[in-house]
């Protein structure tokens, strides 16, 4: 009887802990508004999630360099600071835009971005290193810009280390995509630039999932208002450096790519266009979801008449082999969002 007891207590327990587990609450996009374009997302030991997007002038008024904005469960954000006091002076003009998040074997934070004018002849990349994910950030300067490098138009950074502890810069933007290595510190490169991926594509983001290195790459014009035909396309390879090959079998660096992430995949009229430039996060169950930004075409533009791309998120399942987006575009209805664990106090 005293052993029936026990158990029964153990069940009771056991029901109650599941109890205390309820279903995610729903969110519905955008998650950020008034605009945070180019997002690229890390989690903190805190278990917050902070982001950081281009730099753009808000309904504040006030123009950020580089927002950085948290979460407690990637649904519901707020802004915490810019990652920069003041603009590096490695470039006499331009913006701060495309950032990326990493955190290095050194356990401090480290911030590539790129640095560019609309039409720049020679934009380049940089980076900048902080030992708290709100920053700030203090500039290293510059990595590398267009010319020195032997890319046009050379933004749009992304950072990957790989398991056997080599780290890589991506980037690119619709003149190739391509790949460097970099030095053990982060702040130089190494050896020779290796391509990956063709004109088509500009924000490179890769994942890397059973053996598998899946290519992320952004197509079509970001910036046009309602007219912005961004898009998110895919590619599979078994090596870091590629070749990255679609659903179909063709080269990534010579015309391929299936889509992922598109407005009106159907020909109708939806609610968000041009979704793209995206990273990916999992949720405390371990679920993937893409984070990105998109255009509302019935509030396409901030204040000064730029292009207003607030942040979207949706689940990315995987089947076959192959990431995907349910129903391929841009969520518009409730739905339950990320699973995250409750944090102490």
């Amino acid at each position: 009887m005293f052993r029936i007891a026990i158990v029964a207590l153990a069940l009771l327990s056991a029901l109650a802990g599941c109890a205390k587990e309820a279903p995610p609450a729903d969110y519905a996009n955008p998650v950020f508004r008034p605009v945070f374009a180019d997002p690229s997302v890390l989690k903190a030991d805190d278990g917050y999630y902070y982001a950081y997007g281009t730099e753009d002038a808000w309904d504040d008024g006030l123009v950020h360099l580089i927002p950085v904005i948290r979460s407690a469960d990637l649904s519901h954000w707020e802004f915490v600071r810019d990652a920069f006091d003041i603009k590096p002076l490695w470039k006499d003009d331009g913006g701060l835009w495309a950032p990326d998040i990493s955190r290095h074997k050194d356990g401090n934070y480290y911030l590539y971005y790129a640095f560019s004018l609309w039409g720049d002849p020679n934009p380049g990349i940089g980076v900048a290193t902080a030992d708290r994910l709100e920053g700030p950030f203090t500039d290293r300067g510059k990595l590398f810009d267009s010319d020195g490098i032997g890319v046009a138009n050379s933004i749009d950074p992304f950072y990957y280390e790989d398991d056997d502890g080599k780290a890589y810069l991506f980037w690119g933007s619709f003149h190739g995509i391509y790949g460097i290595e970099l030095s053990e510190d982060g702040l130089h490169t190494v050896g020779e630039k290796f391509p990956v991926a063709d004109i088509q594509y500009e924000a490179p983001y890769i994942v890397k999932r059973d053996g598998n290195y899946y290519f992320f790459g952004s197509s079509g014009s970001c910036c046009e208002g309602a007219f912005s035909t961004y898009n998110v396309k895919i590619g599979r390879a078994k090596s870091i450096r590629g070749p990255y090959l679609d659903r179909d079998g063709v080269d990534l660096a010579s015309g391929g790519g299936t889509p992922l992430l598109q407005a009106n995949p159907d020909g109708e009229g939806k609610r968000f266009v041009g979704p793209g430039h995206n990273a990916v996060i999992a949720d405390d169950r371990g679920r993937d979801w893409i984070v990105y930004h998109a255009i509302d075409p019935d509030d396409p533009t901030i204040m000064n008449g730029a292009t207003k791309r607030p942040l979207m998120i949706d689940p990315l399942e995987w089947k076959d082999g192959w990431p995907a987006v349910p129903g391929g575009e841009p969520g518009t209805s409730p739905r339950p969002g990320p699973y995250v664990k409750k944090k102490n106090g």
